[in-house]
């Protein structure tokens, strides 16, 4: 879609206000990126899925991010009026807020992004505090975590019992007050992710969520 308006955090905070849903897929490459900049998709995720649907890996693991920067600069220069999401992959942002900080800052600078992804609970405060305060924009990512699949045994939905759901959804709370910009809620049940939406002033993302988040992302 040549000549639109670039698509920023207040873009999106706008669709949820107006109760417009928010459009957002994955891509890796250059040409891809083009094609849904002309289709005027409002978001694009870099993801780790990467490993998997193009590398052929069984998990998202194994890719790095250099590989995620690498491929965040080539959907930048096709789609550059996206609001663009860069995943930070397995052990980036884990081992200290200074690792992550500095590897948030690469997806900034080196590739463009508009914001970064990390998957996370309230063990991770530190960290999204940390990067909100370094100014480097966050997606807090909740509920069912790729890349913690080994710790809880696979692909499994998340906040089923009321318990559960009642921390994830204190989660959702602490991470807007740690500072994140956007929540990105994984296998969640739906009247569990309607409640979070419905809570929090910032853009919710849905994967298979229910229907209630103010925007789905497709891999």
């Amino acid at each position: 879609m040549e000549g639109r308006p670039k698509i920023t955090i207040a873009t999106l905070r706008a669709r949820k206000r107006e109760q417009r849903r928010i459009s957002m897929l994955t891509c890796y490459d250059y040409t891809t990126a083009r094609i849904m900049e002309s289709a005027g998709i409002d978001s694009l995720l870099v993801g780790d899925t990467y490993a998997e649907v193009c590398l052929g890996h069984p998990n998202t693991l194994p890719v790095t991010l250099e590989h995620l920067v690498t491929l965040a600069e080539a959907v930048r220069r096709g789609a550059p009026g996206v609001y663009l999401v860069g995943d930070m992959p397995f052990v980036s942002y884990q081992v200290s807020p200074e690792d992550a900080i500095r590897n948030a800052g690469r997806y900034l600078v080196q590739g463009r992004c508009d914001c970064i992804k990390v998957e996370v609970d309230r063990r991770h405060i530190g960290v999204v505090e940390a990067m909100s305060a370094a100014s480097i924009p966050v997606m807090a990512h909740l509920g069912l975590r790729p890349q913690s699949i080994q710790s809880i045994g696979g692909y499994k939905v998340q906040g089923k019992h009321a318990k559960d759901a009642l921390l994830l959804i204190e989660d959702a709370k602490m991470m807007e007050e740690a500072g994140a910009v956007a929540l990105l809620l994984e296998a969640v049940p739906s009247e569990v992710a309607k409640i979070i939406t419905d809570s929090t002033s910032l853009p919710v993302i849905g994967i298979v969520s229910g229907g209630d988040c103010d925007g789905q992302v497709l891999v």
